[in-house]
């Protein structure tokens, strides 16, 4: 009779055990799901600045600064990856992806301009702790963030972005040009970059494996860059980006002062943004992980998956979390 209540007894307590244990599991499950990405527009400076939002608001945030001639899409699946550990915010600049397009008479397209929005956009977010990731022209937007409030910096995350005059290569010829003379001359030959061929091979030049790129990608970019003046708009960016050059001696100043913790991770099949622009960096900076990936100038497209990997273990060493 005893054998039999105990067996009863211990049949029980296995069926709560299993019950709680399926209970447990089904919320850390439910845990561990991504946070969807959502999508917002905030009015700054009279624009409406659209970005991507994903994560949970008190976890550390990393704000993503697109390249040319993209927009916050090409970051729609680290936000992803990502989601679960950290608040991600991905913003348009003005005349890109869905964000909107003063005419030129009425706004002036510059580094400066972009990265006053973005850190107006931080303050209405009430964002005042980040880390940058910064890919082509994110780095000179983010590093203009950096020097107004190098404070508020916690890591940098460098794909393909540069800060030394080394990165220059032969690419840069005919915008040299273009920074000596801002003739319509020289304009003409830059706006192929963005037609349909130029923006393939800004995607697959340098890839290991182009079916891992998607259409979408251009397709998506052609939908601003065939606005009405947007032609124009990427030429005056071409050739602000003269401003650039002229602040990396200072931004390298403060690298030295400020030794933000910084994580590379770099295409090194890029033509436009080689490596010779990725390994100064360690020249300025004491806390450098360094990582050349075997892609080209989107490394996201193609070495998504080992990207956030990286991102993930370098904040987390770096108790960023």
């Amino acid at each position: 009779m005893k054998t039999r209540k105990t067996i009863v007894t211990l049949f029980t307590l296995a069926l709560v055990f299993a019950s709680n244990l399926n209970g447990q599991n089904k919320r850390k499950s439910e845990a561990q799901q991504d946070y969807p990405t959502t999508y917002h527009t905030a009015k700054i400076s009279g624009l409406d600045i659209f970005y991507r939002e994903a994560g949970p608001k008190d976890a550390p945030t990393l704000l993503l600064l697109h390249g040319y001639p993209t927009s916050s899409h090409m970051f729609r699946n680290l936000m992803k990856d990502l989601s679960q550990d950290y608040h991600l915010i991905a913003p348009d600049y003005p005349g890109y992806g869905r964000s909107s397009q003063p005419p030129m008479a009425e706004f002036e397209y510059s580094f400066d301009n972009f990265a006053d929005i973005i850190d107006d956009l931080l303050v209405q977010l009430k964002v005042d702790r980040y880390s940058l990731y910064l890919m082509d022209y994110g780095a000179p937007v983010g590093y203009r963030i950096f020097e107004k409030h190098p404070e508020r910096v916690e890591a940098f995350i460098v794909q393909n972005g540069n800060a030394y005059k080394e990165g220059l290569t032969d690419f840069w010829n005919p915008l040299r040009k273009l920074w000596a003379n801002n003739s319509q001359a020289n304009k003409e030959p830059l706006q192929a970059f963005h037609q349909i061929e130029g923006l393939k091979w800004q995607y697959l030049h340098g890839v290991q494996d182009s079916t891992k790129v998607s259409p979408d990608n251009w397709n998506h970019d052609l939908q601003h860059l065939t606005r009405p003046e947007n032609n124009e708009i990427q030429l005056a960016m071409f050739y602000d980006y003269r401003t650039n050059v002229d602040k990396y001696p200072g931004w390298q100043k403060l690298f030295r002062e400020h030794q933000i913790p910084t994580l590379i991770v770099w295409g090194k099949n890029d033509y436009i943004f080689p490596p010779s622009g990725a390994h100064p960096y360690k020249k300025d900076l004491n806390n450098v992980e360094f990582h050349l990936l075997n892609t080209g100038h989107f490394a996201l497209e193609e070495k998504g998956d080992e990207i956030a990997n990286y991102i993930d273990n370098f904040l987390k060493k770096n108790k960023i979390q």
